[in-house]
């Protein structure tokens, strides 16, 4: 199966052609941007499918990162796997940071992935040994993943690692566009459909007492 891998949940935005009967990576394209990522996605999405060789037709599976990440990035990754996915007559699925963020670690230990959220917040989940999902997504204060951090048993990854115990080395919070790929094949559609996975609420709101009045 040929999936279209999409990552436009941090910084970057990143597209890759992945067989998972190989396990090869066929083309890939994106770049560290910061932001404009619903002006460069498709740009290197062209980019992927050239290096791979191939065009849209050869997909069988989109999977796109869900979150939690960049507000604005992850709708502009979503809507674009959706609507690729729904053009092309194939599935889609969501692939989470955290759970991406894990599978880079590997599994042989309980692993505790936590994400810089900002503001004194963490974006956390656990994981079992296996790499099983041992806790849903959450967002907890920085107090609050630092208890968490103290009760448990096994490793530390993401960004928030060295700020919940001392002796965790610092990280960032990039994964691999290839992880996306190899967690999207293997993922069930009906249960991993795209959507964002926001943890917190977007920083834009309604201005209080500058509605207009209906006549």
């Amino acid at each position: 199966m040929i999936v279209l891998a999409i990552d436009t949940a941090g910084a970057g935005c990143y597209a890759a052609l992945y067989d998972s009967d190989q396990d090869a990576v066929l083309g890939a394209a994106g770049a560290e941007i910061g932001r404009g990522h619903a002006e460069r996605l498709m740009e290197f999405v062209d980019a992927a499918l050239d290096a791979a060789g191939m065009d849209l037709a050869a997909v069988g599976r989109i999977a796109v990162t869900v979150g939690p990440g960049s507000f604005t990035g992850i709708r502009v990754g979503v809507a674009a796997a959706r609507g690729l996915a729904l053009a092309l007559g194939v599935p889609a699925v969501g692939v989470s940071t955290l759970s991406a963020l894990a599978a880079e670690h590997g599994a042989g230990a309980p692993l505790l992935v936590a994400m810089d959220a900002k503001r004194d917040e963490v974006y956390c989940q656990r994981f079992a040994a296996d790499g099983v999902e041992a806790s849903p997504p959450a967002l907890a204060t920085l107090s609050e993943a630092r208890d968490i951090a103290a009760g448990h048993e096994g490793a530390l990854a993401g960004s928030a690692a060295a700020l919940l115990r001392d002796d965790a080395a610092p990280a960032a919070d990039g994964v691999s566009i290839v992880t996306v790929a190899r967690l999207g094949a293997r993922l069930d559609p009906s249960s991993h459909q795209p959507k964002p996975l926001y943890l917190r609420g977007p920083d834009a709101k309604p201005q209080a007492g500058f509605a207009i009045r209906r006549a």
